[in-house]
């Protein structure tokens, strides 16, 4: 065998990194029921749904009220590998959050490969600003916005921890984001070149590491919960630890929290309940 990256051959990673494929039979019918669940959630919450943080056909978010003008907000970043996904499949995840004082934003935004990837971490600030600089009319203070976000929408938060936000306006403080919640991020891009996952992205290695967020140290000591199901593949399960012991420092917490047993994609249902252990700890970090 061929050893593509670090003793792994390709379909060693394909095994790791091939979540769908892993899940089986029962994606299509998990897809369906989280579907189902965040249009009931839209029709029932007095969700915003469809505004515009861009003139892009894609650049659209969802915002669902929790709050006052005094109570945070999370932005949440879907998954699907930067190529497939929807946030109308995700309102679910704002049902805990709301219930407990947290206004959410879910969010869209352009996918591979009718985008490259260096294009996508720009649309999500662009939302993040949106967001912040918007915050009168969605009514929560812009003093508490924190970022989350799931696979793809984990490395995405990474990225926006990593960013500089007065580089790109002036207007903005470089607190914006007071802490980040990556769920089953993809921390190291490099692994996936070998996989059929870059059939969208289309990656090469070089741009692989340029976009790859162990290669982007976060310029904020805001606090991270690097969540990972415990239930994942050995990959996952490194990326995550890695990158929180990679950027953990004393004036940085970066706290590594296993969500049970869970697998890939039922950490998310695990957060979407009030009574979760997972729930309690993301509620904690924005409390703090």
């Amino acid at each position: 065998m061929i050893a593509q990256y670090k003793g792994m051959d390709a379909s060693t990673l394909e095994v790791e990194y091939n979540l769908r494929v892993r899940r089986g039979r029962d994606f299509e019918d998990l897809v369906h029921r989280w579907l189902d669940r965040s249009a009931a959630h839209r029709n029932a919450s007095g969700a915003s749904v469809n505004l515009a943080y861009g003139t892009g056909e894609r650049e659209k978010l969802d915002w669902f009220p929790g709050g006052d003008a005094n109570s945070p907000a999370l932005i949440f970043i879907h998954g699907g590998y930067w190529q497939r996904g929807d946030k109308s499949m995700y309102s679910f995840v704002s049902e805990s959050f709301i219930r407990h004082g947290v206004s959410v934003a879910v969010l869209n935004y352009d996918l591979t490969p009718s985008v490259r990837m260096p294009e996508i971490p720009f649309q999500i600030q662009k939302a993040v600003s949106w967001v912040w600089h918007n915050a009168p009319d969605l009514g929560f203070s812009r003093n508490q916005l924190f970022v989350s976000g799931h696979s793809a929408g984990g490395h995405l938060t990474a990225r926006m921890m990593a960013t500089d936000w007065p580089s790109l306006d002036a207007g903005l403080p470089p607190d914006l984001i007071r802490g980040g919640i990556p769920i089953s991020g993809l921390y190291e891009l490099e692994p996936l070149v070998h996989t059929s996952i870059n059939e969208g992205p289309q990656m090469g290695i070089a741009e692989a590491r340029t976009e790859s967020p162990c290669n982007i140290p976060p310029v904020t000591n805001a606090p991270q919960l690097v969540a990972v199901g415990g239930g994942e593949t050995a990959e996952f399960l490194r990326q995550s630890d890695d990158y929180a012991n990679q950027y953990r420092t004393s004036e940085r917490l970066m706290e590594r929290f296993d969500v049970l047993k869970d697998d890939h994609f039922d950490e998310l249902e695990t957060l979407a309940r009030d009574d979760s252990l997972f729930f309690e700890k993301s509620m904690q970090l924005i409390n703090s």
